[in-house]
């Protein structure tokens, strides 16, 4: 992930400091995620706790860089989980040229799996499952790509039991995280392949929207109000967070993240991002991020449920498709 992507926390708090100068209402102080009203999620069946024990047995894995014995067993996880909700996931493998000079080309592999739903229209749901090369350090990502996986995990064991109002694509990434430093180069290996590969099968235009999930495990969870992100489905998503009891979500600075919804982005599919980059001690800032303090002790079930049951309740709206 880009430095500027996903901000630095010097640039976050520019962003925090850019919006208050400007005469907008500035980001409330951060707040614990409040246990999810049970009354308010009935449309859903998600499990904040399932999902955590998902993380919880990636992070087990240990590290998990591109190319790694780690990130090969991570994979076969995800794969056996949604084999066992009778899913049948497919493999897209390719091989990644990338300026690392150890790593110039890495055999990678996205997922997808493909649950059909009850109307017209198809919405692509996703993130990645990578960890990031940081040499010397024992990164194993809890939150950055095992929040991701595991939610998306426990999504689709709810959209196995109660088919969604239109067809839902998982997509499961490889490759997000940069091999030495952000750029057009070194970042998004995954997503810009499964979008060239749709692209190509003519299945990219069934897509009528797409919702990124990254980093949103964090116990004190602020998403950020990422501007590449399509209005339309930024808004549904928060209309949905609303209704579902979880308004608060919302309350980070607004910030432009490129991250896996910007190869659909590019390629005229609607798509917003979900992501938290106050990742850190309760009132800082982003110091958890790509260090070995991103563990599962810094993760809460109540926040994965809250993101889960506004991902889910927003597909009646998205799979109907740009609004007027």
């Amino acid at each position: 992930m880009k430095e500027t992507r996903r901000l630095t926390r010097m640039g976050l708090l520019g962003a925090v400091l850019f919006a208050c100068g400007c005469g907008t209402s500035c980001p409330r102080a951060p707040q614990e995620v409040a246990e999810p009203s049970r009354g308010a999620s009935s449309k859903t069946c998600v499990d904040g706790a399932r999902a955590l024990s998902h993380v919880r047995r990636i992070v087990e894995l240990g590290p998990r860089p591109p190319g790694s014995a780690a990130l090969e067993q991570t994979r076969q996880y995800l794969e056996s989980s949604l084999r066992d909700l009778r899913l049948v996931p497919k493999r897209h493998p390719f091989t990644a040229f990338t300026p690392h000079p150890n790593h110039p080309q890495v055999e990678m592999a996205n997922l997808t799996v493909d649950i059909a739903g009850s109307g017209p229209g198809k919405v692509l749901l996703a993130g990645h499952f990578d960890g990031k090369v940081l040499e010397g350090m024992r990164f194993v990502g809890a939150n950055d790509g095992g929040s991701s996986a595991a939610l998306l995990l426990e999504m689709a064991r709810c959209l196995a039991a109660h088919p969604p109002p239109c067809d839902v694509m998982l997509a499961f990434f490889d490759g997000e995280e940069a091999l030495v430093e952000w750029s057009d180069r070194d970042s998004l290996y995954g997503s810009k392949n499964l979008a060239l590969e749709l692209r190509a099968s003519g299945a990219l235009r069934e897509v009528r929207a797409m919702v990124v999930v990254d980093m949103i495990g964090d116990a004190d969870l602020h998403l950020l109000r990422e501007t590449l992100s399509t209005p339309w489905v930024q808004q549904v998503l928060m209309e949905s967070a609303l209704s579902s009891g979880h308004g608060a979500l919302w309350s980070g600075p607004r910030a432009a993240i490129e991250d896996d919804h910007l190869p659909f982005l590019q390629s005229g599919v609607p798509a917003a991002v979900m992501i938290d980059l106050n990742y850190g001690p309760k009132g800082g800032g982003n110091e958890y991020w790509h260090t070995e303090q991103d563990t599962l002790d810094k993760l809460s079930p109540a926040s994965l449920q809250a993101v889960g049951e506004t991902v889910l309740n927003a597909l009646p709206a998205l799979c109907r498709g740009k609004r007027d």
